[in-house]
């Protein structure tokens, strides 16, 4: 599978975009969540070829993408440099997917740009499950107790298992490998702006806060909403609201997955996308 890396500097910030698949291929766009990146994709992008150009953005504060130091970590940034990105690019138009904070960003993109977003998946996200749910208070906790360093690799490892301990231990080594970066004096710290991060989620501006139910009626495009059926986040109850909103919304509930369905369940995710999604039309050059 063809893969490509490359930086773009986007509304001042040097943001990192990872791709796979041929150039040619139909452009389908994927948005990773709070702590995430844009590796975490790997497998589904492998799951679409080769019909599918994926993209895959670090987005601001995490992976390879730069720290933002003014410190917006919000939605309406997010979706500005999601914008700048698709223009950058030159799409027409694509695909659309994103994981809990990448599908907030998602939902609002498509809203606000109708006709540049052919469909839209959301994994795990949707009105209510950032403000009230038990995985968003979950969320918040870790944030306030993730350690800012490791002494050693098997620490970090360690402290994965027992965040993280439905997921597989392959999948634990590539978000280590993908969210740590070494101290000159040894041991770890985090590749992201923990404390940027954090400090945003833990104390919010209410005034950048979305709500997402007016985005969620706006959406004009076929959407796919996948919620784990172990979620945490996206309760059953807010997925059948969000359908409820908007017809062109059809919900599938992944056996066995936690909020990290790609994780969690890979093989199903990648069916239900790729039935989703393909066969994708021929890009336009």
């Amino acid at each position: 599978m063809q893969r490509r890396a490359s930086t773009l500097t986007l509304n001042g910030l040097d943001l990192r975009v990872t791709e796979w698949g041929p150039q040619s291929g139909w452009p389908v766009v994927m948005l990773h969540g709070i702590r995430g990146y844009g590796e975490t994709f790997v497998g589904l992008a492998q799951a679409l070829q080769p019909a599918c150009r994926v993209i895959a953005l670090d987005q601001r504060g995490r992976g390879g993408s730069d720290w933002d130091p003014a410190r917006q970590y919000y939605t309406n940034a997010y979706v500005a440099d999601l914008a700048a990105l698709v223009d950058t690019l030159e799409l027409a138009q694509f695909d659309l997917l994103g994981h809990s904070m990448g599908g907030i960003n998602a939902i609002v993109y498509a809203a606000r740009h109708p006709w540049r977003v052919r469909r839209l998946v959301i994994e795990d996200a949707g009105p209510g499950a950032f403000e009230a749910s038990p995985g968003a208070s979950r969320i918040r906790k870790e944030l306030e107790q993730t350690p800012t360093r490791f002494d050693d690799w098997n620490a970090a490892l360690e402290f994965m298992r027992a965040l993280r301990p439905t997921v597989t231990e392959q999948a634990r080594e590539q978000r280590l490998r993908n969210m740590l970066k070494p101290l000159d004096g040894g041991g770890f710290t985090w590749r992201y702006d923990h404390a940027g991060i954090a400090a945003t989620r833990l104390h919010p501006d209410p005034a950048q806060v979305v709500d997402l139910h007016e985005p969620i009626r706006a959406i004009a495009c076929p959407t796919l909403v996948l919620r784990g059926a172990r979620s945490d986040y996206l309760q059953a109850s807010m997925l059948d609201a969000m359908t409820a909103l908007n017809p062109r919304l059809s919900g599938i509930v992944i056996a066995d997955a936690g909020h990290y369905i790609h994780d969690d369940q890979p093989a199903l995710v990648h069916d239900a996308v790729r039935d989703f999604l393909l066969p994708a039309p021929a890009a336009v050059a």
